[in-house]
């Protein structure tokens, strides 16, 4: 038995029976890699910059919700200084109010 163990035998090297050149991709295959790594730079190139442009207006539109809250916040105290403004630029200017 120890015998048997001993003993290996010999595993056979598999032979090449193609053309190695007839296999690989060539120039062709070099081509079309390269127009695909060109395209998916592109298409990268592109998705940042709409990327960037959806970000750019959402704060756009975040300044003017902020704008918007404040201008509905302030007319109240607004309103009664325009006024009084009013008032003493008609007076200021000479000009007189029916009723007064």
């Amino acid at each position: 038995m120890i015998v048997l163990f001993g003993t290996e035998t010999p595993i056979p090297t598999p032979t090449m029976t193609v053309d190695p050149n007839s296999v690989t991709p060539g120039p062709a295959g070099f081509l079309v890699i390269v127009l695909v790594v060109v395209a998916v730079v592109l298409l990268i190139w592109d998705m940042n910059r709409r990327i960037r442009r959806v970000r750019y207006r959402e704060e756009v539109r975040e300044e003017l919700d902020a704008e918007e809250a404040a201008a509905k916040d302030a007319p109240a105290s607004d309103a009664g200084t325009a006024a009084d403004a009013d008032d003493d630029s008609d007076s200021a200017s000479g000009k007189d109010e029916p009723g007064r």
